[in-house]
């Protein structure tokens, strides 16, 4: 369960009557546990109380007590050695009018009536087994309201299946949109009195629902008629007591969808909910989830991009506002230099959403403006930030109105901390007619004719907020030379799940640029449009994106492109995870950059963020497109290279098996074959891939010569997995060649009986070295590693080194934030110097040592031995005595520092590859 239907569950609990003997179980039900283990808990089969409440393992601790007998039966739970005894993490106590609970680890206590127990349940989300609580608190109205809207949005649906229909979808959303305006505006004066749309609509309508409808509709079109044109257009008297909205919010088709009994009763229940509250940073992105299928599954999963997205504007401008204003102190001049500037800054999400980026630098920048009216003495001046300064593109309709109503909220909410409650409602209404928010493709719209460059006018403009198609004509404004940041979360899609349409995108964007434009995955689309705007326009850009284009194949495709408009990157965040609320606490690894053009004078800084959600900030002379300090941006960049260059062994990849998992398997499947030794030593053989190299895992092949493949069919158990092979091939249409060859791993490298150095294709990005040791003779390859036949020892000692660690970091890709070895990046790559024979003799040795040493901890893995904190000190001895050698060879000393052997192996690097 989400944290939206945990809201909807504990809501539903507290509407009902108290039962004090079902409340515990009910309790449960809400946060996610299943009905068999409700069931255990009720027939005591786990239920650890000794107090005669509800005692659930490593969990909560519950019971329904007397009425006002509730602190001395928390007391009790706390005290109870059942408690302890079970590690308990919170303990709860009620007599169905009030609530006490605490969280026993942080010795929070929350203390409220039974029926606000919706707007605690953050509190308790931990028991659902989901850990960032405190966002959710924070938020919590939030959720409620999209908890209700999505269980309206979803009746209506069903009441009315004509607007269901793809043809109408948006029509039903531009519903929801009218809808949340209504509820906003009822709770905050910008209705004439408070809860004038709510009480209308349920007091002109009958219990049934069905003609709610008409009710509705003709509020909005109230809402849409100046107030001396009602009377003639025959506007109901009732309905004349709705504002003139304008901006076209209401404008065109006003239909409303039919009603139900149920959806009127929802429509009430949202009503009554305090909108004051609503939070557009991230109400925006939680209502395209009601209205978009595909992200229905994430309701309420919203709540970490809040402190996400200022890492993306602190550095990008916000950082750089704040300290003008705080070298500005008390000085009015240098305040009003400020507040001009701010009045000219253009923010341009050209994929934004639902907002999100636009509504969190507005709100920031109203702050930081009315600190500069504070000082200046000047608290009730009138903002000078206009939403419409505010820019974004958004493929989807709905999120591009949802955009615009979030910018409208934020605007209001601020106005009223700033300037007081009668100054916001004297400027809300009537709404701006100018659009600011477009909906098309990104990739196919100018950026310019969104946010101009200075000097020049804006050619989009629509008829009102809500009025948004692509082609657009008209408004006409000035940029007035102000500032421009390019900002935004673009979409991630890799290069092989593109749709036709998105690799038309990228082929219009990079064809005539790169002939290699098909390894781009989707995201590098924005960074080659903000690379063109930058080049004509004074500003900046930062997207969150994969890391997948700062590193691998795409590296060399995209990166030259930026360097050749001479821009630079500004500053960037390592890989991190952005995670969600989900259960399974799910995220997707993302870096951070920014680039701007080569004279932008400020520092530049690398951010990285730690396990402990701790951020590190280092300022550096230049960033490479690794995201690394390096000492020029324009290093040589690495492209792969298919062959080894005949100055060092050939690495391949490991053999693949394309066999459905039939030709392969474990320890325990192989006995349950009950081969014969001699059947084992003719037809299986040890697989080695990375977690068999890394985690000491017993795996093992059909390895079948083709010349004993009629001595293997007759033994059955063979021939069932090779009759399985078959079919899994031939179901995946494979070449007749390959299917009918079920014995064979689909590619081959090797013959079966050679000396392997293997190198795992993935290994954690935490060791000191890279993971490479010798297979047992006559092991298998895996596709999941990369091998070197028959080649001398002297290869593991240099794959082994800090040297080459360094290179594969900087030029090979990533698996999350795990490193991904490539032969063709990174080995072949790799600049040798002039090995003499006594070099290679001298590197044999180390690299014996570094096995020997490991010999000795047998049999411990190879993850136990490299763990940074437990490496054996002999064998970190031998690794630095390796290290030694190498080096020596290099420069005739050890390197200081990974920056100085990058830097020697780029110049070794250029010499061999000149650009």
């Amino acid at each position: 369960m989400n944290a939206v239907e945990i809201e909807e569950a504990v809501s539903a609990l507290a509407e009902n009557p108290f039962d004090a003997s079902e409340f515990p179980f009910s309790f449960l039900l809400a946060f996610g546990n299943k009905p068999t283990t409700i069931k255990k808990l009720r027939n005591r089969n786990s239920n650890k109380s000794d107090v005669g409440g509800v005692l659930q393992n490593k969990n909560v601790h519950i019971k329904a007590c007397e009425c006002d007998h509730v602190s001395e039966t928390l007391i009790d739970l706390e005290k109870s050695p059942a408690t302890t005894k079970h590690k308990v993490q919170f303990i709860l106590a009620t007599d169905g009018n009030v609530v006490q609970a605490k969280q026993l680890s942080s010795g929070d206590i929350r203390i409220f009536s039974f029926t606000d127990l919706p707007d605690n349940f953050g509190f308790f989300l931990p028991l659902a087994g989901i850990s960032t609580v405190k966002e959710i608190c924070e938020n919590a109205f939030d959720i409620r309201a999209t908890a209700r809207l999505n269980t309206l949005y979803v009746e209506l649906r069903k009441r009315n299946p004509d607007w269901d229909a793809d043809i109408n979808r948006e029509k039903m959303n531009l519903f929801m949109a009218r809808l949340i305006f209504c509820f906003f505006a009822d709770d905050t004066e910008i209705f004439s009195k408070p809860g004038l749309f709510i009480h209308t609509t349920l007091e002109m309508s009958s219990s049934s629902g069905e003609d709610l409808h008409e009710v509705v509709e003709k509020i909005f079109r109230s809402m849409n008629t100046p107030t001396a044109d009602r009377a003639k257009r025959k506007i109901p008297r009732w309905a004349q007591t709705f504002p003139y909205v304008n901006g076209q919010l209401f404008s065109g088709d006003t239909s409303v969808p039919h009603f139900s009994r149920i959806a009127r009763s929802y429509l009430e229940h949202i009503g009554k909910l305090d909108w004051k509250r609503v939070n557009p940073d991230i109400f925006g992105s939680m209502i395209q989830a009601v209205a978009e299928d595909d992200e229905r599954a994430s309701l309420g999963m919203h709540y970490t991009s809040v402190p996400n997205i200022l890492k993306v504007l602190n550095p990008l401008f916000l950082d750089d506002l704040r300290d003008r204003l705080e070298q500005a102190k008390d000085s009015k001049q240098k305040l009003l230099n400020l507040r001009k500037r701010m009045s000219k800054i253009r923010v341009f999400d050209p994929a934004c959403g639902s907002g999100n980026f636009l509504v969190i630098a507005y709100k920031e920048m109203r702050a930081i403006e009315a600190e500069i009216n504070k000082r200046r003495g000047e608290s009730i001046k009138l903002s000078q930030i206009l939403k419409t300064n505010f820019r974004g593109i958004e493929l989807r309709t709905f999120s591009a109105t949802i955009a615009r109503l979030a910018l409208i909220i934020a605007e209001f909410q601020c106005d009223v901390l700033y300037l007081g409650q009668k100054e916001a409602l004297r400027e809300i209404l009537p709404l701006e007619t100018q659009n600011w928010i477009t909906s098309g493709n990104s990739l196919r719209i100018d950026w310019n004719g969104i946010c101009p460059p200075s000097g020049k006018t804006v050619a989009h403009r629509s008829d009102g907020i809500l009025d948004v198609p692509v082609k657009q004509s008209k408004i006409e404004f000035e940029n007035e030379g102000g500032e421009v940041y390019i900002c935004g979360n673009p979409p991630y899609l890799g290069s092989l799940k593109l749709s036709d349409e998105q690799k038309e995108d990228i082929k219009l964007l990079f064809k005539h640029r790169t002939t290699s434009y098909r390894k781009l995955d989707y995201v590098a689309g924005w960074f080659i449009k903000a690379a063109n705007f930058l080049s004509q326009n004074s500003a900046c850009a930062a997207f969150v994106t994969t890391n997948s284009i700062c590193q691998g194949q795409q590296l060399p495709v995209l990166w030259p492109l930026i360097y050749e408009l001479e821009l630079d990157i500004l500053f960037a965040y390592t890989s991190f995870i952005w995670k969600n609320l989900a259960k399974d606490n799910a995220g997707v690894t993302v870096a951070i950059v920014a680039i701007t053009g080569y004279n932008d004078v400020r520092p530049r800084h690398i951010y990285s963020v730690q396990s402990d959600g701790e951020t590190i900030q280092r300022r550096v002379k230049k960033i490479g497109p690794k995201l690394e300090a390096v000492g020029s941006v324009k290093l040589p960049v690495v492209t792969p290279v298919k062959s080894a260059p005949p100055n060092r062994s050939t690495m391949v990849f490991g053999n693949m098996p394309i066999d459905g998992g039939h030709l392969l398997m474990s320890a325990a499947e192989l006995q349950e074959m009950s081969l014969t030794e001699a059947q084992k030593r003719s037809f299986v053989k040890r697989l080695i891939g990375s977690k068999e190299f890394i985690r000491g895992t017993l795996r093992y092949c059909l390895w079948i010569n083709d010349d004993k493949v009629t001595e293997a069919q007759d033994i059955p158990q063979i021939m069932g997995r090779l009759d399985r092979v078959r079919i899994f091939r031939e179901n995946r249409n494979e070449s007749d060649d390959l299917s009918s060859k079920p014995h064979r791993f689909a590619s081959v490298r090797q013959v079966g009986n050679e000396h392997l150095i293997v190198i795992p294709g993935v290994s954690s990005e935490k060791r000191e070295f890279l993971p490479v040791g010798i297979a047992p003779l006559g092991s298998i390859a895996s596709n999941l590693c990369f091998a070197m036949l028959d080649a001398p020892l002297y290869n593991l000692a240099i794959i082994a080194s800090r040297l080459h660690l360094a290179w594969i970091r900087s030029v090979c890709g990533k698996l999350t934030t795990r490193l991904r070895y490539s032969n063709t990046l990174g080995w072949n790559t790799f600049p040798f110097p002039v090995f003499t024979d006594k070099h290679k003799d001298d590197l044999t040795k180390s690299a014996e040592n570094i096995l020997l040493a490991r010999e000795l901890y047998y049999p411990a893995t190879i993850a136990e031995l490299y763990d940074p904190d437990r490496m054996p000190p002999d064998l970190r001895e031998a690794h630095e005595h390796n290290d030694d050698i190498l080096e020596r060879i290099y420069i005739g000393r050890r390197f200081k520092n990974d920056t100085e052997r990058l830097e020697k192996l780029f110049e070794l690097y250029s010499e061999v590859n000149p650009q």
